[in-house]
């Protein structure tokens, strides 16, 4: 993903820069460092590159924060992923209430609503991905704003329960168009940052899921504060309608109208045979199911989608499980809201520095490994918590362990990403590891609701053996491109 759009030739194949020019020392710096910060590389030992290995670290020792600064675009997308999650969860956290107490739904009718909006998101995010391969994330960010906007505004007046049922349908629909084009260019960006300045790609993708935390972080105090000024429900829906209005504006004003991918084909491979403008329409002409091939019989990459749905599927039961040990430690879930507060501020506060201790240290494999191994220390915690104030200790361990273990996890999965799959199938790959993970949680939704009725031994015990599954897994994967090795890798592509 290019920091801007004429930065998009810069990174995405490290190998026809670097065999452009293999003998002469000077041709290779300036490409791959020099030329985004030209002002930043001073010194003379940088200049002598036939080595591919040494000069980078060098160049990385005089000038790690500088070199390592977010681009424009990366400060748009993680800005993006800031007002997305803003929107988004003014509303959410109310919409099982609105629909049980407001509009009189029964109770399996609620679970049936929300499940629908969750299938809907996750389950098509694989459409998404692929409408972004093929059109450009643009086109696809701003249609899915618009019908966001749309069906906010639906939910907002639907009375019914096939209107509640078409507006939720749209809702995560328009989600599973913007987030995979959004999660793909930042996968992307975060490959082309690593390869220009050395810093680990996980600090990029980490600085990502920590503003989308932020905003989930706000999103609910804005709802609290539109519910508590008198404005209900249908306030807390227009709000979240305006706050996309203005990410539509933003984006369709400053989101480069190139496709990265195709504009970094065309300027970085003039040696193949291809010449680029054949090689671009190739690009966009190749085939769907030659996509889907590439992209779901990449056994590797099916193996990650399944370590990654065993972490999504314990995640969700922050909205199954969690509400119901809260209810019978204190009698209510009216302390619910601060433990998911308690969640997103720890990734606020934490996302960063834990990143940045463990991305140059372990490899993203041994991050994934670890981080579902703390979600599964989470769930086993419970049983042997002993009930603290107000019998909240157990759940709040929970949470802080499945978030801890969310911190590393989700960065180094999305950091294999493109490891795992060509740069041209990397939204299709995007969207499939979402909707993978979005059926492995509709599958077992059932299977985890009916652990509600086992005794707490048995229910958090089964519970905590999905993430250990996940771990066992994600051992199986390539190592991908990170611990001590990572600047050498990043560098020689």
């Amino acid at each position: 993903m290019p920091g801007s759009a004429p930065a998009h030739g810069d990174a995405p194949g490290a190998a026809p820069a670097l065999a452009d020019a293999p003998a002469p020392a000077p041709g290779s710096p300036p490409a791959l460092a020099d030329a985004p910060a030209p002002e930043l590389a001073p010194e003379p030992t940088p200049g002598d590159a036939p080595a591919l290995a040494d000069p980078p670290a060098e160049r990385r020792r005089f000038r790690p924060r500088l070199a390592s600064a977010p681009t424009p675009y990366l400060r748009l997308l993680t800005a993006t992923q800031f007002a997305f999650n803003i929107g988004f969860y003014a509303v959410l956290p109310y919409l099982a209430t609105h629909l049980g107490s407001g509009l009189g739904m029964a109770g399996w009718l609620v679970g049936l609503v929300l499940g629908l909006r969750t299938f809907s998101q996750q389950g098509l995010f694989v459409v998404g991905g692929a409408l972004t391969d093929r059109y450009g994330p643009r086109p696809v960010v701003l249609t899915g704003c618009a019908l966001r906007i749309a069906g906010f505004g639906w939910l907002a007046v639907a009375g019914s329960t096939a209107t509640v049922i078409g507006a939720v349908l749209l809702i995560g629909f328009a989600a599973a168009l913007f987030t995979p084009a959004v999660e793909s260019e930042a996968a992307r960006e975060a490959v082309r940052h690593e390869r220009d300045t050395g810093a680990p790609r996980a600090h990029v993708l980490a600085l990502f899921s920590a503003a989308g935390q932020a905003g989930a972080f706000l999103g609910p105090l804005l709802g609290s504060l539109l519910l508590l000024l008198g404005g209900g429900f249908r306030a807390a829906c227009l709000a979240g309608a305006l706050v996309f209005v203005a990410v539509l504006a933003g984006h369709a004003r400053l989101m480069p109208r190139a496709d990265p991918v195709r504009e970094r084909e065309r300027v970085q491979e003039p040696a193949p045979a291809p010449a680029p403008a054949p090689h671009a329409v190739t690009r966009t002409a190749q085939p769907a199911r030659s996509s889907r091939r590439a992209v779901f019989a990449n056994r590797p990459f099916l193996l990650l989608c399944l370590a990654y749905s065993t972490y999504l599927v314990a995640y969700n039961q922050l909205y199954l499980s969690l509400p119901v040990e809260v209810e019978r430690a204190t009698g209510s879930q009216a302390a619910l809201g601060w433990l998911f507060a308690l969640s997103s501020l720890l990734v606020v506060v934490a996302q960063m520095p834990l990143t940045r201790c463990s991305a140059r240290r372990i490899a993203p494999r041994t991050a994934l490994v670890t981080g579902l191994a703390v979600v599964a220390a989470g769930f086993a915690a419970v049983p042997l918590t002993p009930a603290g104030p107000g019998g909240l200790l157990p759940g709040a361990a929970l949470v802080v362990l499945l978030t801890l273990g969310q911190m590393l996890l989700v960065p180094a999965a999305r950091g294999l990403v493109p490891d795992l799959v060509e740069d041209r199938h990397l939204g299709l790959a995007t969207g499939a590891l979402s909707s993978v993970s979005g059926v492995a949680v509709l599958a077992g939704s059932a299977a985890t609701g009916a652990l509600l009725e086992a005794t707490a031994p048995v229910r958090w015990a089964a519970l905590a053996a999905v993430p250990l599954v996940g771990a066992l897994l994600a051992f199986t994967l390539p190592a991908g491109h990170g611990g001590k090795e990572q600047g050498t890798r990043a560098v020689t592509g």
